[in-house]
């Protein structure tokens, strides 16, 4: 793999984790803290947290491996966009949907882990395919 793609892989890594504080730990903060015991404690979480690191990593290199085998020779802003809307429907809507199955979440704290993580994916499609133009 050449050098653009591992750099395509930490661009979107350094997105994952800034998309993710963004929406996670700052926008949806309130949200989460009314959940009460449903998410770990602020103190438990950095035991955690290379998890998070690893979590993050392997989907940064699935993401742009991804978008690598299956780009084809149109405008990157469009290709990304195309992928990183079919992206967000796996990645997101999918995900997000059998948590609120199986979790007592408020529908309203999903439709905005939907919506803003979407955009992050949305945004981190085309960030991508201009990289790998």
């Amino acid at each position: 793999m050449e050098k653009r793609f591992w750099m395509s892989v930490v661009a979107t890594f350094v997105m994952l984790m800034g998309f993710g504080f963004l929406v996670h730990a700052v926008l949806l903060a309130p949200d989460y803290a009314a959940l009460g015991g449903l998410f770990r404690s602020q103190e438990e979480q950095p035991k955690y947290f290379p998890f998070m690191l690893a979590a993050h990593l392997i989907a940064a290199f699935a993401f742009v491996w991804m978008y690598t085998k299956g780009k084809e020779n149109k405008p990157a802003f469009a290709q990304g966009l195309r992928f990183g809307l079919a992206a967000a429907a796996l990645m997101i809507v999918a995900k997000f949907l059998i948590y609120y199955a199986v979790q007592p979440m408020p529908g309203v704290t999903v439709a905005k882990q939907i919506l803003f993580d979407s955009l992050g994916v949305i945004v981190m499609g085309i960030v991508v395919a201009h990289l790998n133009r």
